[in-house]
């Protein structure tokens, strides 16, 4: 495969019937992808329950002034393993550019530089992440399931999460009104 068809920096939607449940209305932002497999961290759902500075007490980390927000849950692979997708005007020791478009952080460098007002200017904390060994992506992209979406950053950062799906499936140009959740043959 040629690298032009690599999802990095994108984001994967996942289309009504794709017949995962975890996946339901997914939004998730490509953090990398290549021959070896592919991660991506979910910015669609929530964790029920699981607010920033819940996070930042495990860790004995004092919140300061930073505003408390919901934890979005990432994926079904390592649900306690945190990570952040941030603004890149921030970089940490492990902070990977994704793109051009977007940061992803995952150690606790990033957490204590936001609880000090020290981090990104824009960020979004997650647990877990989705993730696809090599070719795997590769194939379910050739099946009903996954819809891809060049967006800019301000769909994981400005958009609601609860509107995210919808404003990505808009970007793309869907009505999610027309769609089927089964599929077809012709």
């Amino acid at each position: 495969m040629n690298e032009a068809c690599y999802l990095t920096g994108q984001f994967l939607l996942a289309m009504p019937g794709i017949g995962d449940p975890r996946f339901d209305h997914a939004v998730i932002a490509m953090c990398a992808h290549d021959a070896q497999g592919a991660l991506g961290i979910g910015v669609g759902n929530e964790i029920d329950g699981m607010g920033f500075h819940d996070l930042l007490a495990q860790l004995d980390i004092d919140p300061g002034n930073v505003p408390d927000r919901a934890v979005n849950r990432g994926g079904p692979v390592e649900p306690g393993r945190g990570f952040v997708m941030h603004s890149r005007d921030w970089e940490g020791q492990d902070t990977i550019d994704v793109a051009g478009r977007w940061a992803l952080s995952g150690t606790i460098d990033v957490l204590r530089a936001i609880a000090d007002g020290k981090g990104p200017r824009q960020w979004l904390p997650a647990l877990g992440y989705a993730g696809w060994g090599g070719g795997q992506l590769d194939e379910e992209m050739t099946r009903h399931g996954w819809l891809t979406v060049e967006a800019d950053a301000s769909l994981m950062f400005e958009v609601p999460t609860s509107e995210r799906w919808a404003r990505g499936m808009a970007v793309a140009g869907v009505d999610p009104r027309f769609l089927s959740s089964q599929a077809g043959s012709a």
